[in-house]
């Protein structure tokens, strides 16, 4: 079985490569463009894949050429996609995404076909979720289906859920359910309805998280690294990264999460703090590089000091 299981999004990204994002209104002209395939859950099962990770997706994708692409990428990339299911008359997930100079992104998501991922998907999923060691969750699908999947996983392994998209008046219920939550200063933002300008509003918003029910927050902060504290410890403690210039940022969250994954399943006895510091390399590694997979590092490319 697969040891870690990813309930989410399979997403289409259309991307624009430009010097800077327009104004409203504006238009300006680009310099490239490209069609890569995505979705923070697809992502982050990929993520976790190539750093030798046994893995598997929960998905939906809708009926066009790209969905049956996608199929192809997750047996290239060894990852079981036999739980995806194809929905009729709807397009697979798409994001349109611009990239500036400086690396910095912006994103417009449609969800389409990953609306439709629904109970009884996940009720025929159900051998394959208790016996995932981690369980990896994001808000790309209908939060009932994330809710689901975490209670038949309650007990039997880990989950983590990233609270992305950024989204407020989440049900606390699924707070409290998962293990992890985790989410970037934008997402704490909203999360929290706290604003962050400075280290005093980064503890209030971390207390304000765990005073919600989340059992532990990681909250990562780009080229500054992550921050975590729980219920056990509030202490808010930081692990910084190395400081690199991006060509692309697209995805280092996704990057991220799927080390986190893959360290919670196959390094379960690493600390917290370890676990972070070590996701924080891969996900910076995955900077320096255009796209979403092609960004993503093979356990090949990486130290083998990270995998001690």
């Amino acid at each position: 079985m697969s040891k870690i299981v990813i309930v989410g999004s399979c997403m289409i990204d259309f991307t624009c490569f430009s010097s800077r994002f327009p104004k409203p209104g504006e238009t300006i002209i680009g310099r490239k463009f490209e069609v890569k395939y995505g979705g923070k859950g697809a992502n982050q099962c990929i993520a976790a894949a190539r750093l030798g990770a046994t893995t598997a997706i929960i998905a939906s994708l809708g009926s066009d050429n790209y969905a049956q692409e996608y199929l192809k990428i997750f047996k290239k990339e060894n990852v079981d996609a036999s739980h995806v299911q194809i929905q009729t008359n709807i397009h697979s997930g798409i994001s349109h995404i611009t990239v500036i100079d400086s690396g910095e992104n912006s994103i417009i998501t449609v969800l389409g076909s990953n609306n439709l991922l629904s109970r009884n998907h996940i009720d025929n999923s159900i051998n394959l979720i208790k016996n995932a060691s981690v369980l990896l969750c994001q808000f790309e699908i209908p939060l009932e289906i994330t809710l689901h999947a975490l209670k038949l996983h309650k007990n039997y392994g880990l989950s983590i859920v990233n609270g992305a998209p950024a989204m407020k008046n989440i049900d606390v219920e699924l707070l409290k359910l998962c293990d992890i939550f985790c989410v970037n200063e934008l997402e704490a933002e909203v999360t929290s309805g706290i604003s962050f300008d400075g280290k005093l509003s980064i503890e209030h918003i971390m207390n304000k998280l765990l005073d919600m029910g989340c059992n532990t927050v990681i909250i990562t902060l780009g080229k500054q690294g992550a921050i975590y504290a729980s219920q056990k410890d509030r202490t808010v403690k930081k692990v910084l990264t190395a400081t690199v210039q991006p060509m692309d940022t697209t995805g280092a969250g996704d990057s991220f999460l799927g080390a986190l994954a893959y360290f919670k399943a196959y390094h379960p006895t690493l600390s917290m703090d370890e676990c972070i510091r070590r996701s924080c390399i891969i996900a910076t590694k995955s900077v320096l590089k255009f796209g979403t997979h092609a960004s993503f590092p093979h356990k090949r490319d990486l130290s083998p000091d990270l995998f001690i």
